[in-house]
């Protein structure tokens, strides 16, 4: 099963030549999201191949306008191109209102269905559930209010052997049971084992976001054990007083919250427009935290 992340825009507030302005774009089991969706993400979705109409859900970490301003100009290409599916927006309150203020005043119509789900920034919340995965927020600590999120795959059946249940001759009807890792009892009283009939199921893997926070470790119990860990790192530490005015990250507080969590990779983004690149950030980060890397627009992250 596919899971994988492509980085949409890796910056910080302002857009420069090399880094868009925050978003991310998720596949998880056939399942297409959208997180923060900065100025011209429409336009990265198309420079990397993307196709639109596919994402379904679009999580909206807060309201700064490098996580939103490109969310309006998406819907309205969305609708352009024929679109006729809804859509779900998950967002801090206001966010409806300022979406289809902006529709309304445009003319603009929109033909298909959307659907916003208010975040308040300090409730921890499953906000989607079907049988492949999980959506999940939990607060994070910034100057509004501001939403974590993580990706979830449900546990994965277990795939059948099929030469050795086809040599004994089971019955069909047991297949479900083996999969999901249950031992079947016959009715004289034969016991027939899953872990005989099937290999080890393939590990389920997490996503976590972590956008604009200051360092805050209240946020472990949400994001232990993440296969892939991002969380910002505006500013390098020699500005970490300016850091913690703006309620934002230096390198060696995301590799600390990535140590803490016991995360497997961590990607650090939402570079300050004042660095014309990572190579300082990472460097810092590594001294903590050695299985980190630096995120670039365009770079795709196989989980």
């Amino acid at each position: 099963m596919q899971f994988e992340l492509t980085i949409l825009g890796s910056g910080a507030a302002l857009p420069t030549s090399l880094r868009n302005p925050t978003a991310q774009y998720i596949v998880c089991d056939d399942r297409h999201i959208l997180i923060d969706c900065g100025e011209g993400t429409q336009n990265q979705l198309r420079k990397y191949g993307i196709k639109i109409q596919k994402i379904s859900h679009i999580l909206i970490s807060h309201l700064h306008g490098d996580h939103y301003f490109g969310l309006v100009g998406l819907l309205s290409s969305m609708h352009l191109l024929g679109r006729d599916k809804g859509i779900v927006i998950y967002g801090p309150e206001g966010l409806e209102q300022i979406v289809r203020l902006q529709l309304e005043v445009g003319g603009n119509q929109i033909g298909f269905g959307l659907e916003f789900i208010q975040l308040d920034g300090s409730t921890p919340q499953l906000l989607f559930e079907d049988k492949r995965i999980e959506i999940y927020t939990f607060p994070l600590k910034h100057r509004v209010p501001t939403n974590g999120f993580r990706i979830n795959e449900k546990p994965h059946d277990r795939p059948l052997d099929g030469d050795k249940f086809k040599q004994d001759g089971l019955s069909i009807a047991c297949i479900p049971f083996f999969k999901r890792g249950e031992d079947v009892v016959a009715e004289d009283g034969s016991v027939f084992l899953a872990i005989d009939y099937t290999f080890p199921p393939k590990v389920a893997r997490s996503y976590v976001y972590c956008s604009d926070t200051a360092y805050d470790e209240r946020i472990l119990p949400f994001i232990q054990n993440a296969d892939v860990l991002y969380h910002e790192a505006t500013f390098l530490a020699n500005m970490a007083d300016r850091a913690k005015a703006t309620f934002h990250s230096t390198p060696e507080q995301a590799a600390t919250i990535a140590l803490k969590s016991n995360a497997k990779l961590l990607l650090i983004g939402h570079l300050s427009a004042r660095y014309d690149n990572g190579n300082t950030h990472a460097a810092e980060a590594k001294m903590v935290f050695e299985n980190t890397m630096v995120v670039e627009d365009g770079m795709v992250i196989k989980l």
